[in-house]
């Protein structure tokens, strides 16, 4: 037998091996078995370095460790999910739901339990792993490939035909028994310990050396495919997930298929007590359509959400605790935000000992005093807050909460508009709104300058090496290095990541730098209408109250901010050091169907719903998501839905792809 010929057989035993034990959970052979295996392809790649292919068996471990993680854009926006806590909500949502397309309720649906990990996303081309890649703000992650093959189960090359280019989603995460493990192993190195399982394999991911991350025992779950190149002939969801597991795949095990949401109704009650029972943390179900033309008729809420998608939270769990104080924070906008100082409390496997009170009328409608008992949960297991007193144990009480008149950051007189809930600190140099919104600046979902979290932003802050997000780009590996905590190292990764976010795209660039009332979502809005930041920036507060999804409230808050000088110098020395004040897939001024609105439905022969999104978008157009009298025209794919008969009631044009082409191309 040839080299060539027994490293091919022992690549394609030790895939076996993996499959059966960490996929199927019916090892096949014995751990020295599969030892000697691995050594003896080690020895003849070693002798003959031609034999080594990426997918190899060898190639899960071993990678050099990266000195930073490079950036990706997903080919697909990774989306988020809404959530529902109660059978009425989840009774609403296919209720909404049926009012765009009657027949979203008769779609059936399939479960699967929500694992509570870090999702991810796996490029394959020709069948092999090329890619992996962190969610970061849903369209830009980080590279984490080398991290991602130390993961047995992954498939590095998978069985059976697929499509040419394919983005596969999976969640990341670690068993108890892991997690339990690593602490264990961390409380003995004198490491501080981490918070919960989520955290852990969050930070594992991130690892800059793959072997520590090998070290952590790393589990995946894959969930959904995004065809990029190529096509899936399925009909159902239900039949993606068996495709995933056909292709080597792990796919969540309890996943069900059920008929109607009665059906779904009673899987949720069924499972709700039995998730503590499962080797792995989870936090609900999630409910999706099994028909996967429902799917691109109901579409995308703000890009971030999926109609036909859900997570069936369970109920929170809930602990008392004492409320020691209330004290202020100041916001990136000026909002004062009172939150609780509390005695710490185990909620939900982790110590709480800080909580949001939201704000002053909560609280007294509430009635919340310090040295109260009080009831705190985790909102959607994320967000320490208060529900309320506790009234039985609560026999002596001090006087109501009452919010200061003047910032507690910087002693300025407040103000609280008559129409809002909150306070707000007027003036912008406020060390409290400066430090936040520099925070905010370097966040993921903004800017995402990784290192630059809240202490190193009061560090630099308290050493007077920067006053606003432009002093960030100015910073010099050796100011960094005569700071307490920086080395060399940790200096110049972040420069580098300060600099690698000048690229980042005009839409995230106007959500860093936190206009008041601007989120992701209508900075994107802002953003693809005006291109660039010089023309925003001009426009007139009718201009900008013109753009679709963006209303009067919002418009004066942004002609607001250009109108002031100092954010104009802020704009201009930005500008001047090099960032992207511009918009990839801005509209085209005088677009070919600028003013006109279109609803897609069906499924289109060569565009995604999210490409012909783009693309009407890009020419000036609108995409509306039901028909109506003011619609243009609907375009038309297989499988079309009830908008179709729709637009014909209405005597609404009907196209096709090609006539939108020709459309957007101006002939």
């Amino acid at each position: 037998m040839t080299p060539r010929t027994r490293a091919a057989e022992l690549r394609s035993l030790l895939d076996r091996a993996n499959h059966a034990y960490y996929v199927l959970d019916q090892p096949e052979v014995s751990d020295a078995e599969y030892d000697r295996w691995l050594r003896e392809l080690q020895a003849l790649e070693a002798t003959h370095p031609e034999l080594q292919t990426p997918d190899s068996p060898t190639q899960r471990v071993g990678a050099e460790p990266a000195s930073a993680l490079a950036k990706h854009r997903h080919l697909r926006p990774m989306v988020s999910l809404a959530n529902a806590f109660t059978a009425e909500e989840m009774a609403a949502w296919e209720a909404r739901n049926a009012r765009l397309t009657p027949d979203a309720a008769q779609g059936g649906y399939t479960t699967e339990v929500k694992i509570d990990g870090a999702a991810v996303s796996l490029t394959y081309r020709d069948g092999h792993f090329a890619v992996g890649a962190t969610r970061g703000n849903g369209v830009i992650g980080e590279v984490i490939t080398a991290n991602l093959k130390t993961i047995p189960e992954l498939p590095l090359r998978l069985m059976g035909a697929a499509p040419a280019l394919m983005e596969v989603r999976g969640e990341v995460y670690l068993s108890r028994s892991a997690f339990a493990r690593l602490n264990e192993d961390r409380a003995r190195d004198g490491e501080p310990l981490f918070a919960n399982p989520r955290n852990a394999a969050a930070g594992s991911l991130r690892q800059l050396d793959a072997r520590i991350t090998r070290k952590r025992r790393l589990r995946l779950f894959a969930f959904h495919v995004e065809v990029i190149e190529g096509a899936l002939p399925f009909s159902c969801q239900w039949d993606v997930l068996e495709q995933l597991a056909a292709w080597g795949f792990p796919v969540e095990p309890h996943r069900g298929r059920h008929t109607d949401l009665a059906e779904v109704q009673a899987r949720v009650a069924e499972f709700e007590g039995q998730l503590r029972t499962l080797p792995f943390d989870a936090d609900g179900i999630v409910v999706k359509i099994d028909r996967l033309a429902l799917h691109t008729e109901l579409g995308i809420v703000g890009g971030r959400e999926p109609r036909w998608a859900i997570a069936r939270k369970f109920a929170p769990e809930v602990a008392q605790t004492k409320l020691l104080d209330i004290r202020i924070n100041v916001g990136r906008t000026g909002a004062l935000n009172p939150y609780a100082v509390l005695e710490p409390v185990e909620v939900g496997g982790v110590t709480v000992s800080a909580a949001t009170l939201h704000n002053e009328d909560l609280i007294a409608q509430k009635d919340i005093r310090v040295g109260d008992w009080v009831e705190v949960l985790r909102a959607g297991e994320v967000i320490p807050q208060v529900v309320g007193p506790v009234r039985e144990k609560n026999t002596r009480r001090g006087p109501a909460f009452v919010m200061p008149d003047a910032c507690p950051a910087c002693g300025t007189p407040v103000e609280r508009p008559p129409d809002e809930a909150m306070r707000y600190c007027p003036n912008s140099v406020c060390p409290g709104r400066v430090l936040e919104g520099i925070v905010h600046f370097a966040s993921r979902d903004a800017m995402d300058i990784r290192g630059l979290g809240y202490e190193r932003v009061k560090q630099l802050l308290d050493e007077g090496l920067i006053k606003d997000v432009a002093d960030l780009y100015e910073l010099t590996v050796a100011q960094l290095t005569g700071l307490e905590r920086f080395a060399e190292q940790s200096a110049s990764q972040l420069v580098a990541a300060i600099a690698a976010s000048k690229a980042q795209p005009l839409s995230v660039l106007l959500f860093g730098l936190g206009i008041r009332h601007v989120g992701k979502t209508v900075a994107q809005l802002l953003a693809r209408r005006f291109g660039t930041m010089e023309t925003l920036a001009r426009a007139a507060q009718e201009e900008i109250e013109a753009t679709p999804g963006v209303g009067p409230t919002i418009a004066e808050a942004v002609a607001s901010f250009f109108r002031n000088e100092d954010n104009q110098r802020l704009v201009a020395r930005l500008s001047a050091l090099g960032l992207t004040f511009s918009e990839p897939n801005a509209v085209k001024a005088g677009g070919a169907l600028a003013g006109q609105t279109y609803v897609l439905t069906g499924t289109l022969p060569t565009l995604s719903r999210q490409q012909a999104t783009d693309l009407i978008e890009a020419a000036g157009g609108r995409v509306a998501g039901s028909v109506s009298k003011k619609t243009d025209a609907v375009v038309a794919g297989e499988d079309a839905g009830s908008k179709l008969e729709k637009a014909r009631a209405l005597g609404v044009a009907i196209i096709d792809e090609a006539e939108l082409q020709r459309r957007v191309a101006g002939d």
